[in-house]
């Protein structure tokens, strides 16, 4: 819908668009409904031969166009993401909401406050920044014109459950160190945290202090859970790469390339044996080399990747219409 100066004020999709705009027609005076017909002085619709075609249209238009009304795409609210703050001393942190800035984010997850807590106690065995992102860091290593007291803002350095990054009290590479070390442990690719708490534990039990020692045990029961929860999330990543075949409503039929969760390409269904070979070649162009793995995801992908995966999981029968990357293109006529 747009406004009498061209603006675009709202995107959305129907499969009954007369029964959809007379919902807005009618829509009572405290409803957003009633808001956008009172600003749209015209209307724009575009045919897409599927509901999943659709879907994707919507979310490209929304994204690319910000239109006032569409605040933000449907996110299922349900899910976390935990971000790695960008800067010369990032903070690991959960957030519930995708932010356009130069942060490194993985998930998505669910569960918030389970993994708020594991994501803390990681913190605080690797000494970790938890503080506003606003604080001012002062490395060790650091140049500065005038002197300062090196005091830590917070008691987290004394409980020593931070290095102290805004006092001086560790170096930039060391603390960078730290870092690289959570991301290893949470890929799967280092132990090193639950072996220092194995090693805590094993130092308490010998002097009889029990108590800690169950307190170790929780702590490395919590971490080895949200390591399990990158796991799942890899394993449901990968699992969303195939070629999925969508009948059109008047027989367009299409074949979109989906790998880790994002349409990397579409094409009409081959009909020849010319059309066949031609999709083989795109499947080869963008499932032929490795792609980095693990739970990363690039902000502007977040979206589709929930979209892709609310399709399937409401629609599970869709899945029979996909087939690996793998085999034959041309089997994905018939799937």
């Amino acid at each position: 819908m747009l406004r009498g100066d061209g603006e675009i004020v709202y995107v959305g999709k129907s499969k009954q668009i007369r029964t959809r705009l007379l919902s807005y027609f009618r829509a009572r005076e405290d409803e957003k409904a009633y808001r956008i017909v009172r600003e749209a002085h015209a209307l724009a619709w575009e045919y897409e031969p599927s509901e999943f075609a659709a879907l994707l249209r919507e979310l490209a238009l929304i994204k690319r166009l910000r239109p006032r009304f569409n605040v933000q795409h449907k996110r299922d609210g349900r899910y976390s993401f935990l971000k790695l703050s960008p800067g010369p001393a990032p903070k690991l942190f959960v957030v519930r909401a995708v932010s356009d800035d130069t942060g490194t984010y993985f998930g998505p997850f669910r569960g918030g406050t389970r993994i708020e807590e594991a994501v803390r106690q990681l913190n605080d065995l690797l000494g970790l920044r938890d503080c506003s992102l606003s604080t001012p860091m002062r490395f060790a290593d650091q140049s500065d014109l005038f002197a300062f007291e090196a005091t830590p803002r917070c008691h987290r350095y004394e409980l020593q459950l931070c290095v102290g990054p805004c006092a001086g009290l560790c170096t930039e590479t060391e603390y960078r160190r730290r870092v690289s070390l959570a991301r290893a442990f949470l890929d799967g690719d280092a132990d090193e945290p639950l072996r220092w708490l194995s090693e805590r534990m094993v130092l308490a039990a010998e002097r009889w202090d029990f108590e800690y020692a169950a307190r170790l045990r929780d702590r490395a029961g919590r971490l080895e859970a949200l390591r399990d929860e990158f796991s799942r999330l890899r394993e449901a990543l990968d699992s969303l790469s195939f070629l999925y075949t969508v009948p059109g409503y008047e027989g367009e039929n299409r074949i979109y390339l989906v790998r880790r969760g994002t349409v990397r390409a579409m094409r009409a269904a081959p009909s020849s044996a010319a059309d066949r070979r031609a999709l083989a070649r795109l499947v080869e162009q963008h499932f032929g080399l490795p792609e980095p793995g693990g739970t990363l995801v690039p902000r502007h992908q977040v979206d589709e990747i929930l979209l892709i995966a609310r399709w399937f999981r409401s629609h599970p029968e869709e899945l029979l219409r996909t087939v690996p990357p793998t085999q034959d293109a041309g089997l994905a006529r018939s799937a």
